[in-house]
C-alpha cells in the first residue's frame, strides 16, 4: 500500500493511496490472521479485579462519588462568586413558601393520607353528660410525619441500590426531544399553577389527569374575585423583572455584574406589603408565619415498611426520572455531561440522611432550577447558599419574610420560566429535519400536559422506545452503485456517478436484522432487486408443464370411430390436415386463433425467464450498519441464500463485523453455510463475483484505488 500525494504545485495538496492486494473472504482472512486467545474469567478472577485496590483506584472512586473535591480546590472565585452567591440568595428566597415539587408532593400526601387517614384520629370526649366525637389533629399530623420518614427513608434505599447497581443507564432513554417537550410541559404546569397567586383568588389543588384543565377552569370560575391589588403588584414585578433580564441579555459583556433584579423584587415588595399592609388592609396573600427551629433527629418506624416498599419504588423512579431530565436540559445548554448514576447516588443520600431529620421525599424543582440558573449560578455553591438561606431563615430570621407577598413570588417563578416556552420554536425545526423526533416532542408535551409529569414521562419514555422499534422495523434501504476509479459504493438512487454492475445487485439495508423486521429485509431484498425466487421458480414450473403438454401435441392420438374403426394419425399430420380444411364455424376460429395466442404468450414468459436469470448472477448483501443479528435474523437469511442460489443466483455477504460473526457462529449459521460467503468489504464482495462470472464482467481482481 502507498501513501501519494499531488505533485502539481498549482493544486492543493490532496492524500492519496493505491492498494494493490488479493480479494480476501473471512475464511482466507481466517487462515492468515490470528486472533488473540482471550480465556474467558473466572468468577474468583472477576471478584478479585473488582475488589482490587490501590492509591489511584482509591482516588477515582473518591473523586467519582464526591465530584466537589475536583472542582472546588480550583474554584474561579473572581469569575463565578458573586454570580453563585446572587444566584444563591435569590433561589433561597423563592424556595421558602413551598419547598419542593408538586408531583412528588402529592404522591407522598396520597400514601401518607392512606395509612393515615382521618377516621383513626377520631376520639371520643365526654363534657358532662354530653358525649362528642373530635379528630386528634396533633396524633395525626405526628403519625403522618413518622409515615413520611419511613416513606423517605424507603425512597432514598431503593434510589441508592439502584446507583450502585448502574440503574442510571434509563437517562439514554430521555432523548433531547423527549426532554425538552416534558419540560416545556413542566413549565405549564408550574406556570398555571402560579396564576391564582398572581390573580390572588382561592382554588384548589389538583394533580393527576387532565389537571391542568381543572385548575384552569378554577381560576377562570373564579376570575371576577380577583384582587386587583394583587394583580397589579403581580403585574408591576413581571414588568421590571421582564426589563432587568433583558437589560442583563443585552449588556451582559459590559455589566460587571448581573443586575439582581429577584432579590430587588423581595426587598421591595416585602417592605411595600409591610409599609402598606397590604395583607390586613387589601386581603393580599403573604407567605405568612414561618416555623422556627429543627426538630431532633430520629428513628423511623420500620415496621410500616411491608405497605410502603411498592409506593417508595415508583416515588423512587419518577423523582428520579424528573431530575435526570432537568440535569439533562442545563446539561445540553451549558454542554456538560450528567452521570446518571451518580444523580441517582445524590438524591438517594440526599433522601436516605434527611429522613431521620423528620423530612419528606425530594426531587428537582423546575421553577426554583429555573430562578438558580437564570440569576447567575454557575456551581454547586449557588445551591449550598440557597440551602443556607433557608436554614437561616426557619433557625432566625423566618419573621423577615413574613409579609413578603405571594404574588411576587409567582411572578419570579413565571418570568424565569419565559425560557422554557422558546421550547416551542423547536416544532417547526423538527418539522423540516426529524418527523420522527417531532413526534416524540409532541408525545412528550401532550402526555405531560393532559396525564401529569408522572404519567406523562412514563408515557414519554415508552412512546420513544417505540420509535426506535419502529425505525428498526422500517429501515432505509436501496441499492448500492459503484464509484469508477475508487473502492466506493453509493446509493444510485442519490449520486449520478454510481453505477450498477452488470448482473451484479449490492443491497444495503441501514439496520440489524432480529425478529421484528427479518420478514421487512427478505421483501425489501427481493423488491430492490428485482429478483423473486418464489416467482421465478413457480414460472419455471408453469414452463415445464408447459413443455411436457407441448410434447404430447407432438405423440400419437388415438381417435374411435364407431362407424370406420379404429384410425392412428400423426398430430403433424392432423395439423396438416386442418390447414388444407377451411374453418367449419367460428368456434374453431376462435379456439385455433387462442391456441396461438397461448402459444406466443407462453413461448414470451420462457425468454422471459431465461434472460432474467442470466442478468442477475450476484447479490451482494452488505452488512457495514448490521450491529448484531439474532436467531430469527439468522434464519431468514440461510432462507434467503438457498432460495436464491436455487434460481441460479449467488448470494454473498460484505462489510460484516466481528461481533456479528461471533453471533452467526454461536448460533450454529455456518453448519449449513460457509464462511467462504463472507467478505470484508464491498469491493472484495463485488471483485469476487466478477471473478466467479467471467463471461459477463472483468476477471480482473486487483484493487487499484
Amino acid at each position: 500500500m502507498e501513501d501519494l500525494e499531488s505533485t502539481d504545485p498549482t493544486q492543493p495538496t490532496d492524500l492519496l493511496y493505491r492498494v494493490i492486494r488479493p480479494v480476501y473472504d473471512e475464511e482466507k482472512l481466517g487462515s492468515q490472521l490470528h486472533r488473540k486467545d482471550r480465556a474467558p474469567l473466572t468468577v474468583r478472577q472477576k471478584l478479585t479485579e473488582l475488589f482490587q485496590c490501590s492509591s489511584d483506584r482509591a482516588r477515582s472512586v473518591l473523586f467519582s462519588v464526591l465530584p466537589i473535591l475536583s472542582w472546588l480546590p480550583s474554584y474561579p472565585v473572581r469569575e463565578f462568586l458573586f454570580s453563585d452567591v446572587v444566584s444563591g440568595l435569590s433561589t433561597g428566597v423563592v424556595q421558602l413558601p413551598q419547598g419542593t415539587f408538586a408531583v412528588i408532593s402529592l404522591m407522598t400526601g396520597g400514601v401518607v393520607v392512606r395509612e393515615a387517614p382521618d377516621s383513626m384520629f377520631y376520639i371520643q370526649t365526654v363534657n358532662g353528660t354530653n358525649m362528642s366525637v373530635v379528630l386528634d389533629e396533633v396524633a395525626r399530623d405526628a403519625r403522618r410525619v413518622q409515615v413520611a420518614m419511613v416513606f423517605t427513608t424507603l425512597t432514598g434505599a431503593i434510589q441508592i441500590v439502584l446507583g450502585l447497581l448502574r440503574f442510571g443507564f434509563v437517562a439514554i432513554y430521555l432523548s433531547e426531544p423527549l426532554v425538552r417537550g416534558f419540560t416545556t410541559a413542566a413549565a405549564v404546569h408550574v406556570v398555571i399553577s402560579q396564576l391564582k397567586y398572581l390573580l390572588g383568588v382561592k382554588t384548589r389543588r389538583y394533580s393527576g389527569l387532565l389537571s391542568v384543565i381543572y385548575s384552569l377552569q378554577a381560576v377562570f370560575s373564579r376570575i371576577t374575585e380577583t384582587n386587583v391589588p394583587t394583580l397589579l403588584l403581580g403585574l408591576s414585578c413581571c414588568v421590571f423583572l421582564y426589563v432587568i433580564k433583558d437589560l442583563n441579555e443585552r449588556f451582559k459583556k459590559r455589566l460587571p455584574i448581573p443586575i439582581p433584579g429577584e432579590i430587588i423584587v423581595v426587598i421591595v415588595s416585602t417592605g411595600v406589603s409591610y409599609g402598606m399592609a397590604l395583607s390586613n388592609d387589601y386581603h393580599v396573600d403573604v407567605v405568612g408565619e414561618i416555623p422556627t427551629g429543627l426538630l431532633a433527629p430520629a428513628l423511623p418506624d420500620f415496621s410500616l415498611t411491608p405497605n410502603l416498599i411498592t409506593d417508595a419504588f415508583a416515588v423512587a423512579i419518577v423523582g428520579y426520572s424528573m431530575g435526570i431530565s432537568l440535569a439533562k436540559i442545563f446539561a445540553l445548554k451549558h454542554k456538560y455531561s450528567v452521570d446518571g448514576n451518580q444523580e441517582l447516588l445524590a438524591h438517594g443520600l440526599c433522601n436516605f440522611i434527611s429522613s431521620f431529620f423528620h423530612t419528606f421525599v425530594v426531587t428537582c424543582s423546575m421553577s426554583r432550577s429555573m430562578v438558580q440558573e437564570s440569576t447567575g449560578g454557575k456551581t454547586q455553591i449557588a445551591g449550598l447558599l440557597a440551602s443556607l438561606v433557608v436554614l437561616l431563615v426557619v433557625v432566625a430570621i423566618g419573621f423577615v419574610f413574613e409579609s413578603l407577598p405571594q404574588t411576587a413570588l409567582a411572578a419570579i417563578i413565571m418570568v424565569n420560566l419565559l425560557g422554557m416556552f422558546k421550547q416551542f420554536r423547536d416544532i417547526p425545526h423538527l418539522w423540516r429535519t426529524s418527523k420522527i423526533e417531532l413526534s416524540i416532542w409532541l408525545a412528550a408535551f401532550v402526555s405531560s400536559v393532559l396525564l401529569g409529569l408522572d404519567l406523562g414521562l412514563l408515557v414519554s419514555i415508552a412512546f420513544g422506545i417505540l420509535t426506535v422499534i419502529y425505525r428498526t422495523q422500517n429501515p432505509h434501504s436501496g441499492i448500492l452503485g459503484h464509484v469508477p476509479d475508487t473502492a466506493l459504493y453509493l446509493s444510485v438512487d442519490e449520486y449520478e456517478e454510481a453505477a450498477q454492475s452488470e448482473g451484479l445487485k449490492v443491497f444495503h439495508f441501514n439496520s440489524s436484522i432480529y425478529f421484528a423486521n427479518s420478514d421487512r429485509y427478505v421483501s425489501s431484498l427481493k423488491e430492490q432487486t428485482g429478483v423473486d425466487p418464489e416467482h421465478i421458480q413457480s414460472l419455471r414450473k408453469a414452463q415445464k408443464k408447459q413443455s411436457r403438454k407441448s410434447k404430447e401435441n407432438h405423440t400419437l392420438v388415438v381417435c374411435a370411430d364407431t362407424q370406420r374403426g379404429v384410425s392412428h394419425e400423426s398430430l403433424e399430420n392432423n395439423h396438416s390436415a386442418e390447414k388444407q380444411q377451411p374453418p367449419q364455424s367460428g368456434q374453431e376460429n376462435g379456439q385455433a386463433a387462442g391456441g396461438a395466442v397461448g402459444a406466443d404468450a407462453d413461448s414470451e414468459e420462457a425468454v422471459f425467464i431465461e434472460s432474467f436469470c442470466s442478468a442477475v448472477h450476484s447479490i451482494v448483501l452488505d452488512w457495514s450498519c448490521t450491529g448484531f443479528i439474532d436467531s430469527m435474523g439468522a434464519k431468514a437469511i440461510k432462507r434467503v441464500v438457498k432460495e436464491f442460489a436455487a434460481v441460479d443466483v449467488q448470494v454473498v455477504i460484505a462489510g460484516c463485523n466481528g461481533s456479528v460473526l461471533d453471533e452467526l457462529e454461536r448460533l450454529q449459521f455456518f453448519t449449513e453455510m460457509k464462511r467462504s460467503m463472507f467478505f470484508p468489504t464491498l469491493h472484495d464482495a463485488v471483485l469476487h463475483c466478477q471473478r466467479v462470472n467471467p463471461h459477463v464482467l472483468s476477471t480482473d481482481v486487483e484493487t487499484r484505488v
